[in-house]
């Protein structure tokens, strides 16, 4: 009898056995990820990009230029996007608004940075990133966009980073006509992000712009806007900047009975609370603890009934990574916390851990 060799189908399958064995030998690493250090933003990847520059705007804010990986698909004007950046050993991820065109020719993107006490990321990007950092990239999300039938008179409040999605809607309206009143607010005369090119479009008469320094006019007072702009109710509205001012416009557009011209968006840093101990959830056996701060979670899952990966138990062989899908957790051998936040696929070591506050694991 005679075999016929299907060679084709012989050497996949040896193809795949190898690249399983390399896997195995670099968990939590696979071969693809030491490409990705060649080539970071090759297409196949997670989405990435490379910092080409960080032009300063103010004192305490920068405009970062990206170069995204082959993966961007552009965005609306007034979207957001998240970014990931290594901050001292741990992946942080914060949202911030699209500045940049849409039509450039090179296809970069930039968004908007002000650094913020204790931002980590923020405080990362603007005063310590530099050319050539590379950074994860999320795709461009958000509704705070002007839609496809641009209104024929439009307002825009903003205050401090506010002034961020808003910019971006401006730099997009090229050739387009509108009757156009931006009011923003800010500490200072110096402290306005994009001082220049606002005034430049005021002087232009593109839009007619009015700033309040609040260090000597004080903040703005919805009550002040029927004589800042006198037909603020028959204007479509955008306004984006502290909790507070939403809150009062959102209550004076509803007193009105104008609330459905009012668009509004709202920062919301994520904040996770680091702490000793606390409820662990194991997502995919649907089991929650309360575990101590000194257990590691790969005990508490085990003694608990989960299914829990492992092998030395030491922190070595990376057999017992795991997702953690949300919330922080402790490094026992050095005391860092690791943090993340619904979808940054951050892997962690469930014998070496312990949790720092509610935290879900993906096991």
């Amino acid at each position: 009898m005679t075999t016929t060799l299907n060679r084709p189908s012989a050497l996949g399958a040896l193809r795949e056995r190898v690249v399983r064995l390399a896997e195995s030998m670099t968990t939590p690493l696979v071969p693809a990820d030491y490409l990705d250090v060649v080539v970071p933003l090759r297409s196949g990847t997670a989405l990435r990009g490379k910092i080409l520059s960080i032009r300063p705007e103010t004192a305490d804010a920068a405009t970062i230029v990206i170069k995204p990986g082959r993966g961007w698909r552009t965005h609306i004007p007034g979207q957001y996007i998240r970014v990931g950046v290594d901050v001292d050993g741990v992946r942080q991820w914060r949202a911030y608004s699209l500045t940049s065109t849409t039509d450039n020719v090179d296809g970069n993107i930039a968004i908007t940075v002000k650094a913020i006490p204790d931002g980590k990321v923020s405080n990362y990007l603007v005063r310590r990133a530099t050319p050539g950092t590379i950074v994860q990239l999320d795709r461009a999300a958000g509704e705070f966009t002007l839609g496809s039938d641009l209104p024929r008179k439009i307002l825009f409040l903003t205050a401090g980073s506010g002034i961020t999605p808003v910019m971006g809607m401006l730099r997009n309206l090229a050739g387009r006509s509108a009757d156009i009143v931006v009011v923003h607010s800010a500490p200072t005369s110096n402290d306005v992000i994009f001082a220049d090119e606002l005034r430049q479009l005021a002087h232009s008469r593109r839009i007619r712009l009015v700033e309040k320094h609040t260090d000597t006019d004080g903040m703005l007072d919805v009550a002040e806007l029927d004589g800042l702009v006198d037909d603020f109710a028959d204007r479509e509205t955008w306004a984006c900047g502290p909790t507070g001012m939403l809150d009062a416009l959102e209550q004076h557009w509803a007193d009105r009975d104008i609330a459905d011209r009012l668009h509004t968006e709202r920062f919301r840093p994520t904040i996770v609370t680091a702490g000793a101990g606390g409820t662990v959830t194991f997502s995919k056996s649907d089991t929650v603890l309360d575990v101590a701060g000194s257990q590691t979670l790969l005990d508490a899952g085990e003694a608990a009934g989960v299914l829990m990966p492992s092998g030395c138990r030491m922190g070595i062989c990376f057999g017992c990574v795991a997702p953690l899908r949300e919330g922080a957790v402790r490094d026992l051998r050095n005391g860092e916390i690791t943090t993340a936040a619904p979808g940054d696929g951050i892997q962690i070591q469930t014998c070496v851990s312990a949790a720092a506050g509610a935290c879900d694991i993906e096991l």
